[in-house]
């Protein structure tokens, strides 16, 4: 089946938007609750490591939006756990 460039940059765009909205609307609500106490670490974790691997697949087949996507996602997942780390000291100094 052949498909269109356009087709797949259309998809491709939509795919890295979907995934990173939910990160985005996790760091707004955790900055607004100064809580991420329910958020996991294994989410973190694991979601961070396929990034990473995700990310190297990317560079080696090429693939602008894999890069992109992912390189977003790790600086999402770095923000979301430098808010983690400090709004659990927060609670812990409490």
């Amino acid at each position: 089946m052949q498909v269109d460039g356009t087709l797949l940059t259309i998809l491709g765009v939509a795919a890295g938007v979907l995934i990173l909205t939910g990160w985005v609307d996790q760091i707004y609500k955790g900055y607004k609750s100064k809580s991420l106490k329910d958020m996991s670490n294994f989410l973190m974790i694991f979601i961070s490591a396929g990034a990473i691997l995700w990310l190297i697949y990317g560079v080696v087949v090429v693939d602008v939006f894999i890069i992109g996507t992912n390189i977003a996602a790790i600086i999402l997942m770095i923000i979301i756990l430098l808010m983690k780390k400090r709004y659990d000291k927060k609670i812990n100094a409490s």
